[in-house]
């Protein structure tokens, strides 16, 4: 694993402390007044950021710079690896809209939104499994990104695996299109898949496909991710108004991530009841 899929895939633990990590940067004084919000972003990295804006971290972004009263800027950076080296600490910019909580590579903000793994199938599919160990889902043929936290449980239970590969050129290939598109085509009965995903592409999907968070989960696996900010060590300050804009502004940005489709849960990981709460 490595920094470049910090948001693609929140996955496993293991990933948040096998990336290579950024060098020293000596410490410089914090800046105080922002003329410009300068965000590192991927520009081709749906349904999260593209150079077009068509991502909720645009719109999350575009909410931030106006909160400031400042013009919104970008540098785009494949997440690959070396982003955070590429981007943060060369301080040609300031934010990242997403990352895990816990990464140690970034000072964490407060959470931004918590999501979880999902099932995702027809519309008419009898399969309403929402933990992984549901007896209902063995024999059946179900889409698994390689080295996710679903996959093992997935086995486990005894589905039968179609797999896609977790590290690809994106340019190229998208793994989850394509598990989306195998279940709209029949050739798989479900996919599991991180819930951003699985909601944005499921709702795409023709015809669209159902998404249900895997909220009842008992295999042990680690499904649902707290999503921060991530910013610089050493920047107290800037850290203290992001933590304050996510507060004020909370119901906004879970307003954005429901019209993505985002499954979202609440601080007990149940999930967010009302309009805002996101998923199928």
């Amino acid at each position: 694993m490595c920094e470049g899929m910090l948001r693609r895939w929140p996955l496993l633990v293991a990933f948040l402390i096998g990336c290579a990590g950024a060098p020293a940067v000596a410490d410089l004084p914090e800046r105080l007044e922002r003329e410009v919000l300068r965000v590192c972003a991927d520009g081709n990295n749906l349904p999260f950021s593209n150079e077009a804006g068509e991502g909720f971290e645009n719109r999350i972004a575009e909410l931030m710079a106006e909160d400031l009263g400042v013009p919104l800027d970008y540098v785009w950076s494949p997440q690959v690896m070396g982003f955070v080296r590429n981007t943060l600490e060369l301080r040609v910019c300031d934010v990242m809209i997403g990352a895990v909580a816990g990464y140690g590579f970034v000072q964490n903000t407060n959470e931004v939104y918590r999501s979880v793994y999902a099932l995702v199938v027809p519309e008419d599919s009898e399969l309403e499994a929402s933990r992984l160990t549901d007896p209902a889902l063995q024999g059946r043929r179900i889409g698994v990104v390689t080295e996710t936290p679903p996959l093992v449980p997935l086995r486990r239970t005894g589905a039968i695996i179609q797999s896609y590969p977790l590290m690809v050129d994106t340019r190229v290939r998208a793994p989850v299109r394509d598990a989306i598109e195998d279940v709209v085509a029949g050739r798989t009965e479900a996919a599991v898949l991180w819930g951003p995903l699985a909601g944005y592409y499921a709702a795409r999907a023709t015809p669209p496909l159902r998404v249900i968070p895997l909220v009842d989960d008992d295999s042990g696996a680690r499904l649902d991710y707290r999503i921060s900010m991530g910013i610089r060590q050493g920047e107290p300050h800037w850290k203290d108004w992001i933590n304050d804009f996510i507060d004020r502004r909370q119901d906004e940005i879970h307003a954005i991530l429901a019209e993505y489709g985002v499954p979202l849960l609440d601080r007990r990981g149940q999930p967010l009841s009302g309009p805002d709460g996101g998923g199928s």
